[in-house]
């Protein structure tokens, strides 16, 4: 009776989900309107909507309930309730390793094709192991923060009373179940950030110089600034971003976590900013590029289902212009640190050669950052100058 109800409450999530919208936005709204819902009634409810996307393009003519229940048996290690009411034979090899589970489901269905999951696999960056990016969609990435300078043995200490399991991964990256509530275990916490393993290793291709200035083009939050920050204190900071509701959280982050010195400005960096920077040389330029996010899908696997492949030109074009919109401003030999969290060829290496070809800019190194080894984000970094 237990898994019946798992199933109606997932099938009206999924049939009261709007498209385009981000499954984190749309579940709490859920779970507000429906109160009767307990706390471990919405964690099986997660589970099971999230591992459902997991399967991303594969199977799609099957129905929805029997796509749920072969993303259950791929998508977990250990046995749990709704498996053993809807599979109990898949259930009994749960313990098995993801290439025996595709095995059995290839012989359950014969359609079915692991290179569907993510049917763009043709067009990733080089370097990236396909059959492994592909097996990472089955597997709940782990959760990372990146410690502020001196607070690791605090952090430890609060972690351990906690009794959370985690791993230090150096460098102040700390790993961490996914799901952990670290505002329960730290209410008031300035200790640290919350960002992805990857994005933390993009940091050591800046290598600042003191009194250096510095420019993040799009900010965001302002995750990159902060690690820039830490590696060298004394730079002088601009940062910017289109959107100003964000540079207005990147406030209050900056706030927390001690860089206090900045400036800010609210740019549209498809459009010439000579206007507002025309007196502006910078020692170094992150340009962490609006993307197609591709390689972050592992967290926001809806995305999969909700992806059109056209917009890989539309985000390669957008990241080109951005680009020449902001080399100019580097002093010459300093450095362009071009980013993103994609994993496409196009989006990566592909304007990388722009860079060089059209802008003439030196590649001085260039790399994937496979989070799927790491259970974490895949990105893409490059260091460049004019």
């Amino acid at each position: 009776m237990k898994a019946i109800n798992q199933l109606k409450t997932f099938q009206r999530i999924l049939e009261e989900y709007p498209a385009e919208t981000p499954l984190s936005k749309f579940l709490p709204g859920f779970y507000r309107q429906n109160k009767q819902m307990g706390s471990t009634d919405r964690r099986v409810a997660n589970r099971l909507i999230y591992n459902y996307f997991r399967l991303g393009n594969a199977l799609p003519n099957l129905p929805a309930d029997e796509r749920l229940v072969i993303a259950e048996f791929l998508c977990n290690t250990q046995i749990n309730s709704f498996l053993q009411h809807f599979k109990p034979d898949w259930a009994a090899c749960i313990a098995f390793s993801i290439n025996e589970k595709l095995a059995l489901v290839k012989a359950a269905y014969k359609d079915f094709n692991l290179g569907d999951v993510f049917p763009w696999s043709a067009q990733i960056s080089g370097g990236i192991d396909k059959n492994a990016f592909l097996k990472s969609f089955f597997v709940q990435p782990d959760l990372f923060i990146h410690v502020h300078n001196g607070y690791d043995h605090l952090v430890k200490v609060e972690l351990n009373k906690a009794e959370i399991a985690f791993k230090d991964e150096g460098n102040g990256c700390f790993s961490l179940p996914n799901g952990t509530r670290l505002e329960t275990v730290f209410p008031n916490q300035h200790w640290f950030e919350v960002q992805d393993y990857s994005s933390q290793q993009t940091a050591n291709y800046f290598k600042p110089q003191k009194w250096d200035q510095w420019w993040d083009a799009c900010a965001a939050s302002g995750g990159k600034s902060l690690l820039l920050h830490e590696l060298e204190p004394d730079i002088k900071l601009v940062v910017s971003d289109i959107r100003e509701s964000i540079l207005t959280n990147l406030d209050e982050r900056f706030q927390q976590g001690g860089l206090r010195k900045y400036q800010k400005k609210l740019l549209d960096l498809t459009q010439n900013p000579d206007q507002v920077l025309h007196d502006y040389e910078f020692d170094g330029i992150i340009l962490d590029a609006p993307c197609s996010g591709s390689g972050t899908w592992g967290r926001t696997p809806e995305m999969i289902a909700q992806f059109n492949p056209q917009k890989i030109e539309f985000f390669q074009k957008l990241q080109q212009n951005i680009a020449r919109n902001v080399v100019k401003f580097l002093k010459p030999g300093k450095p362009l640190i071009y980013i993103t969290c994609s994993a496409f060829k196009a989006e990566n290496e592909d304007v990388v050669e722009f860079l060089v070809k059209e802008l003439g800019l030196k590649l001085e190194e260039q790399q994937v950052l496979k989070g799927y080894t790491n259970k974490a984000d895949t990105m893409f970094v490059a260091r460049l100058s004019p």
